[in-house]
C-alpha cells in the first residue's frame, strides 16, 4: 500500500497541532514495522534542510507555503502528486485545498481520508471572502473524501447535522509531552515567581479568551505564567502593553524548546485553558498527561475532551471565583487517566492506520470487481 500524508507544514514536525500529528504518526509507522510505502508532503520554503527519507518516510517537498493563501495550491498540488504516484490511500489535514477533490476523484481511485480539523471558517480572524471560502472548502471535503476524520464528538455531532454524515472520530496524542528532558540539568529562563504557578500556552488570538484571563489573574494575587505570540499581532501587543504593570503576570514568548517547555510545565500548580473555537486542542491534550488539574473554558469541546471533569469558566468572575477556591485534589488526576485512556499516540495511530488500511483494502476489492466485470 503506498499512503501519503498532506496538508502540514511537514516533518520534522516543529511547531503546530497537524505537524505534530504527522510526526508521530511517522513515528509510530516506523516502530510498527509496517510494509505501507509512508510518504509524507512538506512545503520547501519551511526546510533549510530537505532530506528525501525521514524515519523511514519518503519526504516529497512543495515549493508553495503550507499557510495563508498558498494552502490552496500546496494542497491542490501535492494531491495531484500523489494521483501521478500513484498513491493508493492519502490523508489529507486540513480543507484548504478541497476544492480540486472532485478533479480527484474523476481521475484516480486513489482513497481520500481528510481530517477537517475544526470549524475553520467560524474562528473570528476570517471575515468575509474569506470564511466564505472555508465554508465552501468544508462543503467539498465532506461530499468528496472517501472518508472524514473529526478530533473531537463535538465536531462529529456539528458534521453529522449539517451534513448527515458519520465521521470517525480520532483526537490526538500528547504523551510525547511528558517525555523526560534530555538533559536532568537542562538550563531554562529563569521565571521571577516561585513554583506553583499557574500556566497557560497558545496562540494569542481572541477565539482563545486571553483578556478574559488576564483581566481575571490581574486581579488575584496569583501568578500566572502566560506563554504566547504576543507580538504577533496588534492584539497581542496590546494585551501585553495592557498588562505589563501587573507583578505576576508573566509574559513570555513563545517556547519551542521541548525540554525548557517540560520545565515550566512540570513546575505548574494548575492549566488554564481557554480556547473557545477548534475541536480537540494539542495544548490541552499534553498538559492533560502531566497529572495537573484543568480550568477551561466552557465549551462543548473542552467539556468531551476533558469528560466534563475540569472545571470551567465562561467569564473573567467565573475564572476569578476558580482562581480563588482551591482547585480540587483529584482533578489532575482524572486528567491523567482520560489522557492515558484516550489520548496516547499509539492509540491514535491504531485507529488512523486501521482506517487507512481498511480504505486502501476497500479499493482494492472495488478494482478487483471491476476487472471480473470488464472479463
Amino acid at each position: 500500500m503506498k499512503a501519503a500524508i498532506l496538508g502540514t507544514v511537514g516533518v520534522p514536525g516543529r511547531y503546530g497541532g497537524f505537524e505534530t500529528l504527522a510526526e508521530n504518526l511517522v513515528r509510530q509507522h516506523q516502530a510498527r514495522g509496517s510494509g505501507t510505502d509512508l510518504a509524507v508532503y512538506c512545503s520547501a520554503p519551511a526546510y533549510d534542510v530537505q532530506p528525501s527519507n525521514y524515519l523511514g518516510a519518503s519526504l516529497y517537498y512543495s515549493r508553495w507555503k503550507a499557510n495563508g493563501l498558498q494552502s490552496v495550491l500546496y494542497d491542490a498540488t501535492t494531491l495531484l502528486q500523489c494521483v501521478w504516484r500513484g498513491c493508493d490511500v492519502v490523508l489529507l489535514l486540513g480543507v484548504s485545498g478541497a476544492s480540486i477533490l472532485p478533479v480527484i476523484r474523476l481521475v484516480s481511485r486513489m482513497r481520500i481520508v481528510t481530517n477537517v480539523d475544526g470549524i475553520e471558517w467560524r474562528r473570528d480572524k476570517w471575515k468575509g471572502l474569506a470564511r466564505h471560502f472555508l465554508r465552501f472548502s468544508e462543503w467539498m471535503a465532506v461530499r468528496f473524501s472517501h472518508e472524514v476524520v473529526a478530533d473531537n464528538q463535538g465536531i462529529a455531532d456539528y458534521l453529522s447535522d449539517t451534513y448527515g454524515i458519520s465521521p470517525k472520530v480520532i483526537a490526538y496524542g500528547g504523551d510525547h509531552a511528558v517525555n523526560l528532558p534530555s538533559d536532568a540539568c537542562s538550563a531554562v529562563r529563569s521565571l521571577p515567581c516561585s513554583l506553583g504557578y499557574a500556566l497557560a500556552l497558545c496562540r494569542i488570538e481572541p477565539e482563545n479568551n486571553i483578556d478574559m484571563i488576564l483581566e481575571a489573574f490581574a486581579s488575584s494575587q496569583r501568578d500566572l505564567v502566560f506563554v504566547g505570540n504576543w507580538d504577533s499581532s496588534d492584539y497581542g501587543r496590546r494585551l501585553r502593553s495592557k498588562y505589563a504593570a501587573c507583578a505576576n503576570l508573566h509574559l513570555l514568548d513563545p517556547i519551542y524548546d521541548p525540554d525548557e517547555l517540560y520545565r515550566i510545565r512540570i513546575d505548574a500548580s494548575f492549566y488554564v485553558h481557554g480556547h473557545s473555537a477548534g475541536g480537540t486542542n494539542p495544548s490541552l491534550v499534553e498538559m492533560m498527561h502531566f497529572g495537573l488539574p484543568v480550568v477551561a473554558f466552557d465549551c462543548v469541546y473542552n467539556r468531551h475532551t476533558t469528560e466534563g471533569r475540569a472545571d470551567y469558566f465562561r467569564s473573567s468572575l467565573d475564572l476569578s471565583a476558580l482562581i480563588a477556591c482551591e482547585i480540587r485534589a483529584d482533578a489532575g488526576a482524572w486528567m491523567k487517566e482520560i489522557a492515558d485512556r484516550k489520548y496516547r499516540w499509539s492509540i491514535v495511530a491504531d485507529q488512523y492506520f486501521e482506517m487507512l488500511s481498511a480504505d486502501w483494502q476497500t479499493s482494492e476489492t472495488l478494482s478487483t470487481a471491476n476487472q471480473g466485470k470488464q472479463q
